[in-house]
């Protein structure tokens, strides 16, 4: 399907819109679960797209990257405040609401394939459409669940590499966390990052390709 820079935008932006919101309430959902109110009181624990929207990161970004073709997309929502001094067993659980927002993209990513794999079942003037948008939504979700899993600080898979390592190691590596958006920029910038995440790209999409076929 050739589509033009208005309709990328708009097969794109559903797909993209709806991982991240669902990604941040996630880690809400999951520290609520675990004793932390703070999400909740917030009114972070929403599928409402409007309070997890990050300007930047949420629109501006992710279009730019489609409008360059530069090959993969990815973004980010304003951050889900977790007080981890509220749950129950701090070290622990922080290990789940970490991993909680990485799951749900997995579960997106199966989402997607499945309708990917059933969208002849959409009314024919639909299907393209929704093909590609399926591709999007499988595509965004492998990446944000890959780059959020990779143990860097300030990032979900550094949340849960805190959780696992013993003290003070784990309070040695949390206090790295103000470092890691520079961390981040570097590897992209770079070009390491998308030489790290691409193979475990690869594999994921395998696995869930290989649910289905």
């Amino acid at each position: 399907m050739d589509l033009t820079i208005i309709s990328k935008i708009a097969v794109y932006s559903i797909p993209i819109i709806f991982a991240i919101t669902v990604h941040e309430a996630a880690h809400g959902y999951a520290a609520k679960y675990f004793g932390d109110m703070t999400a909740f009181h917030l009114n972070r624990i929403s599928l409402n797209p409007i309070r997890h929207i990050d300007p930047l990161g949420t629109i501006v970004f992710p279009i730019l990257l489609v409008i360059l073709q530069a090959g993969f997309i990815f973004g980010w929502a304003k951050p889900v405040p977790v007080n981890q001094s509220n749950l129950r067993n701090p070290k622990k659980d922080m290990l789940w609401v970490a991993l909680a927002g990485p799951g749900s993209n997995l579960i997106m990513a199966i989402f997607w394939t499945f309708i990917y794999v059933n969208q002849l079942s959409f009314p024919n003037m639909a299907q393209d459409f929704i093909g590609v948008m399926a591709v999007v939504g499988i595509q965004i979700n492998i990446v944000l669940m890959v780059l959020n899993l990779l143990p860097l600080p300030a990032l979900d898979g550094g949340k849960v590499l805190a959780s696992l390592l013993p003290y003070p190691w784990s309070i040695k590596f949390a206090s790295l966390d103000r470092y890691g958006i520079i961390i981040l920029i570097f590897l992209l910038v770079t070009g390491l990052l998308w030489a790290i995440m691409s193979p475990l790209i690869k594999i994921s999409e395998s696995f869930i390709l290989a649910i289905f076929v």
